[in-house]
């Protein structure tokens, strides 16, 4: 899957990082739990040299909570990096983040001094809600389409901690084929970008693999076929998405990542650390 997905405001977006990064004291990255990979951008690691970084790992309730515990303790292991798990249903865990930033500047988290944590994010990860999670009101516009945020914005949580707050940054498309169908199945592109049936086939085949318990749960199906395609033809029949007499592959397509999207087929990741990491070697 190719994706040409880059609107115009996130390389300005580009460029304004790049400006203001000498002036903050740390980094945050909103990453989506279910894919900690493929929703981070390689060019935040390119532009923070070394400031230190906490990735938030958001919608854990939605991942594999064993993957993610793996994926905390890769992030801590790296060189001035810190990572916490979140969910929206527990906002506790979140509103310690400026307490673990002012932890690391003893100089600074006064009103005089206020730690300055710039927040980032590619689009649909959850940043705007983790936002408006600490400073207790909605100063970000929230939404499940990609790119609600357009324009940077500073946001003062408490008179110890700022946070400068950027539009989603992507980039202009990933090398591998894999990231950019998990991107898609997570739903951080645009769905006009992209073909539901193919997409559906990705998934449902890694699903297969590593989850078929879920599919034959959710869907109530007794003996699940080896391929992707004979399961979505299964799901469409019982559904009643027939078109001309055959599954609508496109109905269904679009029906079987929504559910995925979620959470229907219960909590699940689609990548692991050490494997992931191999992908950018």
């Amino acid at each position: 899957m190719l994706i040409n997905w880059y609107p115009g405001h996130m390389n300005k977006a580009r460029k304004k990082v790049k400006e203001i990064m000498p002036s903050v004291d740390i980094v945050i990255e909103v990453l989506d739990a279910r894919l900690p990979f493929s929703s981070t951008n390689p060019m935040i690691e390119e532009l923070r040299g070394d400031k230190p970084f906490l990735k938030v790992l958001s919608k854990s309730d939605l991942a594999d909570s064993q993957i993610t515990k793996q994926w905390q303790d890769f992030f801590r292991q790296q060189k001035n990096m810190d990572a916490l798990a979140i969910t929206t249903q527990n906002i506790s865990i979140a509103k310690t983040i400026p307490a673990r930033a002012a932890a690391m500047f003893p100089k600074r988290g006064s009103s005089i001094k206020p730690v300055r944590a710039l927040i980032v994010g590619i689009p649909n990860v959850g940043k705007s809600t983790l936002i408006n999670t600490l400073v207790g009101k909605k100063v970000a516009s929230v939404g499940n389409e990609p790119a609600i945020t357009k324009a940077q914005q500073k946001i003062k949580v408490n008179d110890g901690f700022v946070l400068i707050d950027t539009p989603g940054m992507t980039w202009p498309g990933a090398k591998n084929e894999m990231v950019n169908y998990r991107l898609a199945a997570s739903g951080a592109i645009r769905d006009t970008a992209l073909e539901y049936d193919d997409l559906a086939v990705f998934a449902m085949d890694y699903m297969l693999q590593r989850y078929p318990d879920s599919i034959q749960a959710y869907y109530h199906i007794k003996e699940l076929p080896d391929s992707a395609n004979d399961v979505l033809n299964i799901i469409a029949k019982t559904r009643g998405a027939i078109k001309n007499g055959r599954a609508d592959k496109v109905r269904i397509g679009e029906s079987f990542v929504r559910d995925l999207r979620a959470g229907k087929l219960g909590k699940l990741s689609f990548e692991e650390p050490l494997v992931s990491y191999r992908l950018r070697e």
